[in-house]
């Protein structure tokens, strides 16, 4: 089992007692992806062998307890750290992170990554559960990764721009009927169902702190009016934004 267990380590254990044992050691069968679950304090309480063959260790027993500044070289461990401070900030799930890991073997490969909040039966947080799945197996080559996150990052950065099909082909650096093939290959979803699905985070993230108004939020994020925010973030989230915006602020 991808776990210790330290009775002197509450965090650590309430977390452990909150994960299903058999999806914790199933983590254990997938050979491309890696497993990881996080007390609210950002220590490891579980992870798999693949999670394990990316850092500097070489055992899940040095890795459980330690932090991702231990584990990982600067870059990456910054960044880990700030997507996990945002998933417990706001008790949302990160999705479709798109992210450049090293290997066995010490090359780099695209990895998509999610991380989802961990709460007891009475809703307190209690950490996080990250699978970072390794693109590499036939799924897409590197031209396709590279022309994807150029195009992620341009969209992320602007999500209010009006993002034609040929605007995210020449961002891309390829043709329309091209961009759309690579995106469903990375995400699974249509060019215009990423940037719906970037403009939805962008909004979630500014309810959670709490800036502006509803307008301010929709326009922002990339909406043509605050009706248009509240009908597509109730249908895609399944709460309005002044539900979840009441909710982060607790």
């Amino acid at each position: 089992m991808a776990a210790v267990r330290d009775n002197s380590w509450p965090e650590g254990e309430a977390l452990l007692a909150a994960l299903s044992p058999a999806m914790v050691a199933l983590m254990d069968e997938l050979p491309g992806t890696m497993f990881c679950a996080k007390d609210v304090t950002g220590r490891y309480v579980a992870v798999n062998p693949v999670f394990v063959a990316r850092t500097t260790e070489r055992s899940r027993r040095a890795v459980v307890g330690r932090r991702a500044g231990d584990l990982f070289v600067p870059q990456l461990a910054e960044r880990y750290e700030q997507q996990d401070a945002e998933v417990l900030r706001t008790g949302r799930p990160l999705r479709g992170e798109l992210e450049r890991i090293r290997r066995l073997g010490g090359t780099a490969g695209w990895f998509l990554t999610a991380k989802l909040p961990v709460r007891d039966d009475d809703g307190r947080l209690l950490g996080l559960v990250s699978v970072s799945h390794d693109l590499r197996a036939g799924e897409a080559d590197d031209a396709t990764m590279a022309s994807v996150a150029a195009l992620v990052a341009a969209v992320e950065e602007d999500p209010a721009a009006r993002w034609t099909t040929e605007r995210l082909a020449q961002v891309a650096g390829c043709a329309a009927a091209t961009v759309d093939r690579r995106v469903r290959r990375v995400y699974g979803v249509t060019p215009r169902q990423l940037v719906l699905r970037t403009r939805v985070d962008r909004a979630t993230r500014l309810l959670a702190a709490g800036e502006g108004t509803l307008a301010h939020v929709a326009a922002a994020s990339g909406f043509y009016d605050q009706p248009s925010l509240t009908r597509t973030f109730a249908r895609l989230t399944g709460e309005t934004p002044a539900q979840y915006r009441r909710r982060a602020a607790r």
